[in-house]
């Protein structure tokens, strides 16, 4: 069949490929469409070809998918944060797992290994501890928004639409967080209006406000606001910080982070205090962490939990092992491991995470874990422990192939993989199955209504 750009199509979905597209088949040929569901019968238009595939959108639904329901955000459709709300959650967590284990299949070419039905958050709306707002000097308008003169083009504070880095969605509410937190984004939004200073232009690089970063503590029901702009003026940004506190009580650490780099990220080149403390308290289990600003911690702690005990699960820990944690950030698997090792040393390349590693250590009297600062495939040739466990926590890029080699060399009794983006998980675990056996994969759900899944594979040398 001939396919060109723009074309109109009708398709029937009939599979979910990772990334949360619809797939469809025609003839051979594969159709990825945006927002479309297995037994979806649509009409959609032609946005990208190739040769082998091409890429759509839905233009009408003709017959919708009886897994389909209705999106309880407003925002749903346009949002880049949740792709999936319009899919049952239990419906979500089959395709998470799918996606894993087709990761596995084809990426890896890795066959008969077990994967565990996905493991569901507690929470699926309110669980992040964290959410990142920009500002923009163009808001992106919804269809019932079009045409309207009431409307202020030239600001929004909230987030992104995919597909465009300078428009912004001007959000009041997002369901990820907990309602408090809306309540804190709009004080701020209605503080910024009034202040008479810009906000900041995406593609100008001019304007005063650029983000508004809200951390929530689970465990004490506290919050941090991080306030990000492009300059230092106190007597601007301190008023604001006097009116949250003033307004919620359980607000315990407001700071300003200042940046006039062009980069699009919410890191300041320094940050001030400007009520309360630099840091939020927050527990995963018993232990208890100090998050800064700018330090890492799992967005969902309740989640975090639960992919920590299943680490612990399959460390399967006597008390008598040496433990090597690499990735180890800010020491979070390391300290919840820590009872049950007998020494545990991580591996880090942020200064940063290692000084809140260590930190976080002494909070909870931990004397057993050690830190090593560096890049890992220089680092892991000079250490002079044989450790009985290598846990490998990495990024989305998954592991630099000297490090797959160093641990090869290492040869550890057991590997323990922990696994943002299956496809790199199953590159990895290609890399390494000549020597090791598969034992289990359990997926972890730690963002739902995103295609984002955690994993926990556990393996063992042949």
């Amino acid at each position: 069949m001939k396919i060109k750009r723009s074309q109109e199509i009708e398709l029937e979905i009939t599979g979910m490929a990772f990334g949360g597209q619809g797939i469809a088949k025609v003839d051979g040929y594969t159709f990825f469409v945006d927002q479309a569901v297995p037994s979806d019968y649509i009409s959609a238009r032609i946005t990208r070809k190739k040769k082998n595939f091409a890429q759509a959108r839905i233009i009408n639904l003709l017959k919708p998918s009886p897994l389909r329901i209705e999106p309880p955000c407003v925002y749903a459709g346009f949002c880049g944060g949740c792709k999936w709300q319009f899919l049952k959650y239990e419906d979500q967590l089959i395709y998470k797992q799918q996606h894993v284990l087709e990761s596995l299949e084809h990426i890896g070419l890795i066959h008969g290994v077990k994967v565990h039905p996905a493991a569901g958050s507690e929470d699926i709306f309110g669980y992040r501890n964290k959410m990142e707002f920009s500002c923009s000097d163009k808001r992106w308008l919804l269809p019932d928004e079009m045409g309207s003169n009431d409307i202020d083009t030239g600001f929004a504070l909230g987030l992104h639409v995919p597909g465009t880095f300078h428009k912004v969605l001007d959000i009041s509410k997002c369901m990820l967080q907990p309602d408090q937190g809306n309540e804190i984004l709009n004080s701020v939004r209605t503080y910024m209006i009034n202040s008479g200073m810009p906000v900041y232009g995406l593609k100008t690089h001019e304007g005063f406000w650029r983000f508004l970063m809200l951390r929530h503590s689970k465990a004490f029901n506290q919050w941090m606001v991080n306030i990000i702009t492009s300059s230092e003026d106190r007597k601007i940004i301190q008023p604001l910080a006097d009116l949250l506190i003033e307004k919620y009580p359980n607000i315990v650490s407001i700071v300003n982070n200042i940046t006039a780099r062009k980069a699009g990220i919410a890191v300041g080149e320094y940050e001030i205090l400007l009520a309360g403390t630099p840091i939020l308290k927050d527990k995963i289990g018993s232990y208890e962490f100090e998050i800064s600003a700018n330090s890492f911690f799992q967005t969902n702690t309740k989640g975090a939990e639960k992919l920590y005990d299943i680490v612990e699960k399959y460390a399967d820990l006597s008390g008598n092992e040496k433990v090597l944690d690499l990735y180890c950030g800010t020491g979070t698997i390391a300290i919840c491991l820590s009872g049950k090792a007998k020494e545990i040393t991580g591996i880090e390349l942020a200064e940063s995470s290692i000084a809140d590693a260590q930190k976080n250590c002494q909070i909870n009297k931990i004397d057993n874990c050690h830190f090593i600062q560096g890049d890992i495939k220089d680092c892991l040739g000079n250490i002079n422990i044989v450790p009985d466990i290598v846990i490998i926590d990495p990024p989305r890029v998954g592991m630099h192939k000297d490090v797959v080699n160093q641990v090869l060399k290492i040869s550890p009794e057991k590997i323990i993989y922990v696994s943002c983006n299956p496809a790199t998980l199953a590159r990895d675990l290609a890399l390494i199955k000549d020597h090791y056996n598969i034992m289990e994969v359990q997926p972890v759900d730690m963002f739902p209504h995103t295609y984002h899944i955690e994993s926990v594979a556990r393996l063992e040398k042949k």
